[in-house]
């Protein structure tokens, strides 16, 4: 088999690689895109709204688990509003505006928070294609032919992989016959 033909066909493995991912980026779009279910419950409509806001006390917990005075008292003004007949979108309006953005768990989809939101996928196709690369790379050099056994892998062995230059291989080669004399 020559070497052209060797480095076109794909091995099994990198094609169950390719098919695993591809699988996984699917059911994590589905997932992803999968509406959830609005709860019926009064409460659990207060916790659906209290989990997309922060708690402005203990910043890395929603009003929905912080155990805080003001997150109670954020959700029962939730609570409020939603017996009122206010949305959702409406009570986070509200909560933006005296709080400003940051009381949103998620950035919002708008200006340069839309970088936060597209980053990933930039960054994930050049990853990809390097990764694509690397795995050929590899898979060609694995199937280059190796050095000739007999040679040791030192003198006599010029093949077209050897990384030296004639003149290196020389010294080299020169260097390991007498190793007590010094180089010139």
């Amino acid at each position: 088999m020559t070497n052209a033909t060797r480095s076109r066909r794909v091995s099994p493995a990198v094609v169950v690689v390719a098919v695993s991912l591809l699988v996984a980026g699917g059911a994590l779009l589905v997932v992803a895109l999968r509406p959830s279910a609005a709860p019926d419950t009064l409460q659990g409509r207060v916790r659906a709204v209290g989990s997309t806001l922060r708690c402005p006390v203990c910043q890395d917990l929603s009003v929905a688990d912080s155990p805080s005075q003001i997150a109670r008292d954020m959700r029962a003004e939730i609570a409020a509003d939603l017996k009122s007949g206010m949305s959702a979108d409406q009570i986070r309006a509200v909560f933006v505006k005296r709080y400003g953005d940051w009381i949103l768990l998620s950035p919002p989809r708008n200006g340069v928070n839309l970088l936060v939101w597209l980053a990933p996928a930039l960054l994930l196709w050049p990853g990809l294609v390097v990764a694509v690369f690397a795995i050929r790379r590899w898979t060609v050099a694995s199937e280059s032919p190796a050095v000739d056994p007999a040679s040791n892998g030192f003198a006599g062995s010029m093949h077209s992989t050897d990384p030296l230059s004639a003149s290196d291989r020389r010294l080299l080669d020169r260097a390991l016959a007498a190793p007590d004399e010094e180089p010139e």
